[in-house]
């Protein structure tokens, strides 16, 4: 890399910052509440009534008077009367007085005159009474009305991350619907003479276009709504078209194109049709050719035409990006600290995101990397769960050393990963 070529390039750190710095969530839209999980919440949820409405029983077991239990004692229970049975949805009807017993089902509304439920484990059934064998609190296993939410709660909080409890809650207000921001649609173009579609067994000089369907499967994880544009040709005609129905969307993503090639034509593209464009070069890699501007007002990420390029440049730009537009605060990937499996060499100047697998090995997080690390292989993608970070001033890091990792994923497996070395 020339000192020329540096001096191109602006930091990640940057980058991301002048991509933020306009991202505004979209508006809100109503939806039903198990479309809703997972997503963010642009309302303030106030209860409209007590959760519990009214007193009603824990256990199964007898309502009684408290203060009757008094006299119970150890090898001597007390008799009372069983004047009726309560069952979960119906209403008490009758007043408990003095020596008497109501037998009341989990979930069932407490009598009048009741204070106390005693759990049916600690009775014995007779005919018409029941033995009561402990002595009774008052206001045991007894939950009351408002017990977990009270009238005029605020319950949920706007910006809340939708969870299934969440939606639980919701469904216990009996709030059907909800406001929640929307989600993005994002335009994916893929560019190349190179390319052909899916379905095509490829000819020599050519390549199965992967890059789209990897950006989308990326747009979905993050809860985008990927627009399929195809192909667009190393035709600048072409491209114009391509984008000129890419500006519908509230996202465009195009990969290929953005290089130093006698073909990359996607920046002459973007600047010819009123783009704004904001950089070009981020000093990383993979991912180092990468052009963010905008056509009229709709942000278009111009990502390296590598596949792992590709994806490695959306985890670290488009994904927070996208997130923010849905009224996400948290908008990055977890990192933690880990021990490195293996020796690791890198130029200066750039900072290295590298593919890695992140396993537990007693109490200590361990990195190995998943073998190499070229930007078209994507079988370093497959097997990752991590990057192993290494900032632009490092050249060389020795096993056993503590690295930095961003998680792709949280789920950990405890027996060492064998498969790529």
């Amino acid at each position: 890399m020339s000192n020329g070529d540096n001096k191109k390039m602006i930091s990640v750190e940057e980058a991301l910052q002048t991509i933020l710095v306009g991202c505004r969530p979209l508006g809100l839209e109503k939806v039903d509440i198990l479309e809703a999980c997972g997503r963010v919440i642009g309302e303030d949820i106030i209860a409209p009534r007590d959760i519990p409405s009214a007193a009603n029983s824990a256990m199964d077991g007898y309502a009684v008077r408290s203060g009757d239990t008094k006299g119970v004692k150890a090898g001597k229970p007390l008799e009372f009367k069983v004047i009726e049975t309560v069952a979960a949805g119906s209403i008490p009807r009758k007043t408990l007085k003095e020596g008497q017993a109501a037998r009341i089902m989990t979930g069932a509304l407490i009598p009048k005159g009741a204070d106390a439920v005693v759990r049916r484990e600690d009775t014995e059934t007779r005919d018409k009474t029941v033995l009561i064998k402990v002595a009774a609190s008052k206001g045991l296993d007894i939950r009351f009305a408002g017990e977990d939410v009270q009238k005029e709660e605020r319950v949920i909080a706007a910006g809340s991350v939708l969870r299934p409890g969440h939606i639980g809650m919701l469904a216990a207000l009996g709030k059907a619907f909800v406001g929640v921001y929307q989600k993005p649609r994002v335009a994916i173009l893929s560019t190349g003479d190179e390319l052909v579609d899916i379905s095509t067994d490829p000819p020599p000089g050519k390549i199965v276009n992967s890059n789209s369907y990897s950006l989308a499967a990326q747009v979905l994880d993050c809860g985008g709504i990927p627009i399929m544009l195809g192909i667009g040709r190393d035709k600048k005609e072409e491209l114009v078209e391509k984008f000129q129905v890419a500006r519908r969307a509230d996202v465009i993503l195009s990969s290929g194109g953005v290089s130093v090639g006698d073909y990359d034509f996607v920046k002459d593209v973007m600047g010819d049709i009123g783009n704004a464009m904001h950089f070009w070069q981020v000093a990383m890699r993979p991912g180092k050719p990468l052009a963010f501007g905008s056509i009229d007002g709709v942000p278009l990420f111009g990502l390296p035409g590598n596949p792992v390029s590709a994806m490695v440049s959306f985890e670290q730009f488009v994904r927070p990006y996208l997130l923010k537009m849905q009224g996400h605060t948290r908008i990055f990937r977890q990192t933690l600290t880990a021990v490195n499996a293996q020796d690791i060499k890198k130029s200066t100047g750039v900072k290295n995101f590298i593919r890695a697998i992140v396993y537990v090995k007693g109490n200590v997080y361990i990195a190995k990397v998943t073998g190499e690390q070229g930007s078209g292989m994507l079988k370093s993608m497959v097997a990752a769960n991590a990057f192993i970070v290494l900032g632009e001033n490092v050249s060389f890091i020795k096993k056993g050393d503590d690295v930095v990792v961003q998680l792709l994923d949280e789920i950990f497996t405890r027996t060492e990963f064998t498969r790529f070395g």
